[in-house]
């Protein structure tokens, strides 16, 4: 008795294992189905970049100085010609009138040394009138070699006297020069105390406040123009052949990754990064989110190339077997493997060149290594 209850462990055992065996590998598998279609599929490079402008300048000032009053923010629209600041002019004002002072001196000078010119000249033409007439009375043996010779003195003393007085002239009027320059020279430093806006466009950013110091070069503001943005995209080097200007393009703003917009290409780089082996492509937006920020990722997909009424796949249903594509179709009642041949390959879809045919049903299941050719599986509803 002990021995029948014992062989009928044993046979109640082999049985619960057959039927395990049975449902794992002999039980047709419940799988899903999807139908092989024909249809458009779209070779679609992809890249991902940030939204920047075309553009772009930072503000800065000309001279070193103290911020004295900001009028304008970061978020804010300005013309071109709008003042955006204004720096401390109290220094530079009394060094614009000190100039001034500086060229009405030197005006004065110049007056005071063509007077004095006038004078020199008069003194010139009498001394070479009495000259002249004292070298005919010389000649008429009137006057004594002496007296002649003290002639000749005077007229050489009254040359000398006017060609410094012309020199003096000439200095002074060079004095008037460089006083004009020092002056335009102050006025124009004034001038740079008020930072305007170079072009209409928006602030995105403002690293100064009122009382802070300034030195040229330094960033005050980040002003970028709106009327033309664009993504510059990273693309890999592989994919260089199949881009080219004026493809058409979407970009996917990862703040709404549901919606895309359109956009085209409009620049390549041509140079490519020796570490990440990526070159830059810049793709032109028709029209931006609603709300963006320069800076913000973005991923852009450019169309390459287009095929219409061709047997396409959902990529999701593509398995690997072997170094080898294909996929399980459904073959009275049991899993065939077929291996493919693609075409273009799309953002979601690939086209099938061969291994498939219109209407047939590609199966997959949750774990594809539970599929092997051969076996058993029933379509679930």
């Amino acid at each position: 008795m002990s021995k029948l209850r014992k062989w009928g462990k044993v046979l109640l055992f082999l049985l619960i294992v057959a039927a395990v065996v049975y449902w794992l590998r002999f039980s047709p598998m419940p799988v899903t189905s999807h139908r092989v279609t024909t249809g458009e599929i779209t070779a679609e490079v992809m890249g991902t970049g940030t939204l920047e402008a075309k553009v772009q300048t930072v503000v800065s000032s000309k001279i070193a100085g103290r911020i004295a009053q900001i009028l304008a923010d970061q978020g804010d629209m300005v013309k071109e010609g709008q003042v955006l600041l204004r720096l401390d002019d109290s220094e530079l004002k009394q060094q614009v009138e000190i100039a001034r002072s500086t060229l009405a001196a030197a005006n004065a000078s110049v007056e005071r040394v063509k007077s004095e010119s006038v004078r020199v000249k008069a003194v010139l033409d009498q001394t070479l009138r009495d000259h002249q007439r004292n070298q005919r009375l010389f000649a008429s043996r009137s006057i004594s070699d002496t007296e002649i010779d003290k002639s000749q003195r005077a007229l050489a003393v009254a040359e000398a006297d006017q060609a410094s007085s012309n020199a003096a002239v000439l200095e002074a009027q060079k004095n008037v020069i460089a006083a004009q320059n020092t002056l335009d020279y102050h006025l124009a430093r004034l001038r740079d105390t008020v930072i305007k806006s170079p072009f209409d466009g928006l602030i995105v950013r403002r690293d100064r406040d009122t009382g802070d110091v300034v030195v040229p070069g330094s960033s005050i503001f980040l002003l970028i123009s709106t009327e033309g943005m664009w993504i510059r995209a990273w693309v890999d080097e592989t994919e260089m052949a199949k881009v080219g200007l004026g493809q058409p393009a979407r970009v996917v703003f990862r703040s709404e990754a549901e919606r895309s917009y359109a956009g085209k290409v409009v620049r390549l780089a041509r140079e490519t990064d020796r570490e990440t082996r990526q070159f830059i492509v810049d793709v032109e937006v028709n029209h931006l989110p609603t709300k963006w920020a320069v800076g913000q990722r973005a991923e852009v997909f450019i169309q390459a190339a287009q095929r219409n009424d061709v047997l396409v796949l959902p990529s999701r249903l593509l398995l690997m077997n072997k170094e080898e594509m294909g996929v399980f179709v459904h073959d009275q009642g049991r899993a065939a493997w077929r291996s493919l041949k693609l075409g273009l390959r799309g953002r979601e879809r690939v086209e099938v060149l061969e291994g498939l045919r219109t209407g047939e049903a590609v199966i997959t299941v949750g774990d594809s290594k539970r599929l092997y050719p051969g076996r058993r599986v029933k379509i679930a509803p």
